[in-house]
């Protein structure tokens, strides 16, 4: 296998870039008062995060897919626990697209 050296350096500096917004925002954060409103956006972003992943595939896919995001959703609200809500969907959605075919 050949690899560009171009490719190589561009995905490098994408991932530098992606880890260096990370550690910043962590940093940053020490300097973030804790009050009740910040504790409830910060509750709020995992719940945030799996709606914008899960809602345009809910929008352009079918009754498996809806299903997944109705699974996800419930599941989230029932256990608070976002992982294992996703991991549960997906097989939700994996099922569904296998009895469905």
């Amino acid at each position: 296998m050949l690899f560009h050296a171009d490719a190589v350096i561009a995905i490098l500096a994408m991932g530098a870039a992606s880890n260096l917004c990370r550690f910043a925002g962590y940093f940053l954060m020490g300097y973030v008062a804790l009050t009740p409103r910040v504790e409830t956006w910060l509750k709020a972003i995992p719940v945030a995060l799996i709606g914008a992943i899960l809602g345009p595939i809910a929008a352009k896919g079918g009754p498996a897919e809806w299903l997944g995001l109705a699974t996800a959703v419930i599941l989230m609200r029932v256990t608070g626990n976002d992982l294992v809500s996703a991991i549960v969907a997906i097989g939700v959605v994996a099922t569904a697209r296998a009895f469905s075919a």
